[in-house]
């Protein structure tokens, strides 16, 4: 009976010790943090992002945006061999299969393989995020109207060019391309006011790489994916949008990777963290300054007003 209650105590004492040296690996493991990343696909350079965490004891969980669609959870990260695999289901992407990552470090950068929804494989590479710092005494310059009202001076269409000025106003009638700014801003202030018709959606990146959401969601409950979110990651404290054709804005304070927006009046994000790129995104550097960006490839919306208050120098 000695015998077999030492034996047993020894077995127990292995088993922990050997789950709590599998957590301690774990929680030391180089693939955990926020990631910027690109995936080589048909001769483009897709940006996206991954994040890895540790849930619990042991367990290596995430989160990751693809080149279009919001951020997605990754159930489990399975680490083995030096390596890490994940699978998630498909969201927007065409096909009937799940999304498959392998990967694996070298030096400081990840690498991998992804093999898409149509069985495709394509390489993958991701780099340790890096964000803009947060400033907390800073001071801002003069406000700046970045469209004036007569033509598209200061604006780049990303493909067949659908954007007019009718009226004052800058239109987009139908789905199509979408506009970008040709200056490029790191902190700022950005006021815009638009108008959208029933059922529609559009959107604008700041710095080309975080979508605040613009969409016909009125009396809906507040949601990262919906009027006033970042998109896939912040969620509204209340839903602010107006009924559709009325003329509706926002004012949006960027500092760092910090945002607060005020929807229509109403504070409905402050001060909070935008984890990483949304879908969509220009590229993955977060650190950088960027352009604005307008979507409009979802449909027609109007601009009567974008005026931006950069970052003093």
């Amino acid at each position: 009976m000695k015998f077999y209650a030492t034996t047993l105590a020894l077995g127990f004492l292995f088993l922990f010790t050997s789950v709590s040296s599998t957590a301690i690996a774990q929680d030391k493991s180089p693939f955990i943090g926020r990631w910027d990343m690109v995936i080589q696909q048909e001769g483009k350079e897709l940006p996206s992002w991954l994040e890895i965490t540790k849930s619990g004891r042991s367990t290596l969980v995430g989160r990751f945006v693809y080149a279009f669609g919001s951020a997605r959870p990754i159930a489990e990260v399975q680490v083995k061999n030096n390596g890490f695999n994940f699978t998630i289901p498909r969201q927007w992407e065409p096909g009937d299969k799940d999304l498959k990552f392998e990967g694996a470090l070298q030096g400081t950068t990840l690498s991998g393989t992804m093999v898409y929804t149509d069985g495709k494989k394509y390489k993958w590479t991701a780099t340790p995020a890096k964000v803009a710092p947060y400033k907390e005494n800073i001071v801002w310059g003069a406000p700046k109207a970045l469209f004036n009202e007569t033509d598209l001076k200061g604006w780049s269409a990303m493909g067949d060019n659908q954007w007019i000025v009718k009226n004052g106003i800058l239109t987009s009638p139908k789905s199509g391309a979408n506009l970008v700014s040709d200056e490029k801003f790191l902190n700022f202030k950005l006021h815009v006011e638009f108008k959208y018709p029933e059922g529609s959606n559009s959107g604008i990146y700041l710095r080309g790489r975080h979508e605040v959401q613009i969409e016909d969601n009125r009396g809906l409950e507040p949601s990262n994916i919906l009027f006033g979110g970042i998109y896939g990651f912040l969620t509204p404290n209340e839903m602010m949008a107006k009924p559709a054709g009325e003329w509706q804005s926002y004012d949006i304070t960027l500092n760092g990777n910090r945002v607060s927006i005020v929807a229509n009046g109403k504070a409905i994000i402050t001060d909070q963290i935008i984890p990483g790129i949304t879908g969509g995104a220009l590229d993955s550097n977060e650190a950088e300054a960027g352009p604005l960006l307008i979507q409009g490839d979802h449909g027609p919306v109007e601009f009567r007003s974008i005026v931006i208050t950069p970052e003093l120098n």
